[in-house]
């Protein structure tokens, strides 16, 4: 593979850590896999974040299409997150990490 190829094949890995890297956005697009939440939802759900965290990761999911907000005209006002189809394609991928991830749990807590 030439040096251009490498920049080919890593680029994309590059551009959907982009969107989905940091902290919080793969746990709020895992909570999401679960079906709708509220905001207050996912904040119990994502133990330890923010608000403003949480609202700057739902904002930037929604821009970039794998998050939906839907508006209610209730009183008080309700909202609810869900994920687009878009973002259900991620739901694979999540899949995958967390079992690595449960993997990677088990072999550390053995040291």
């Amino acid at each position: 593979m030439a040096k251009n190829d490498n920049f080919i094949e890593i680029q994309p890995v590059s551009d959907a850590l982009e969107i989905i890297g940091g902290k919080w956005k793969f746990p709020i697009i895992f909570s999401l896999c679960h079906g709708k939440k509220r905001y207050k939802e996912l904040e119990k759900d994502l133990n330890g974040i923010s608000p403003k965290a949480l609202t700057n990761a739902l904002k930037d999911l929604e821009i970039n299409g794998l998050v939906k907000r839907e508006i209610f005209a209730t009183v008080p006002v309700t909202v609810e997150y869900s994920l687009t189809q878009y973002g259900k394609d991620l739901k694979p991928v999540l899949l995958s990490i967390q079992e690595w991830g449960k993997k990677h749990r088990k072999k550390i807590m053995q040291k």
